[in-house]
């Protein structure tokens, strides 16, 4: 069997990739595409997930990049790495519904762990993930990520977050170490 990341290609988003990141991140946690995967949260959240302003931002900012993964010349997958100090925050992660469960995940993100590592000497991965997303918390713990406790809130009333389902939404952090 050939591991998962074998054929991919690992590079900084530019503009011009926009609009297809808004369409891969979209499509992986919102609306009927969405539950193809099990990533979705069309059950707790309707409306965007993020904006081509959102995407830009994070491509634009200073100390912060947006990992594009293609296969075959295609987007299939992304996050966002920030570096904050002693820590790196990973955000923005998405896997096209269609490719999920085949081990893709589990590539990009120990090459996003791996460039933190070697790009700004970091020595922890942080996180947010929906508190209520026991599912993804428990992938993410697999993968050596432990739950804080530390909860921050859903931002209720912010629709280019999305159109909340339910009203217990908020964050929690997830850390891992990075040896």
């Amino acid at each position: 069997m050939h591991s998962a990341a074998a054929g991919l290609t690992f590079r900084d988003a530019t503009d011009a990739d926009v609009d297809a990141l808004v369409a891969l991140i979209q499509s992986a946690y919102r609306g009927d595409d969405s539950r193809a995967g099990w990533t979705t949260e069309a059950d707790i959240l309707e409306g965007q997930r993020t904006d081509p302003e959102g995407v830009i931002e994070v491509i634009k900012s200073p100390g912060s990049r947006l990992l594009t993964v293609e296969r075959d010349g295609r987007i299939v997958a992304c996050c966002q790495l920030e570096h904050r100090g002693e820590h790196a925050y990973f955000g923005m992660f998405a896997v096209s519904p269609t490719q999920q469960g085949a081990g893709l995940g589990k590539a990009v993100i120990a090459e996003a762990e791996r460039q933190a590592r070697e790009t700004w000497g970091v020595a922890e991965m942080h996180m947010t993930v929906i508190s209520v997303r026991e599912d993804l918390i428990a992938w993410y713990e697999r993968r050596g990520y432990r739950r804080t406790g530390r909860m921050s809130p859903f931002p209720y009333g912010d629709e280019r977050f999305g159109i909340p389902q339910r009203d217990d939404l908020r964050f929690e952090l997830l850390v891992k170490k990075l040896g």
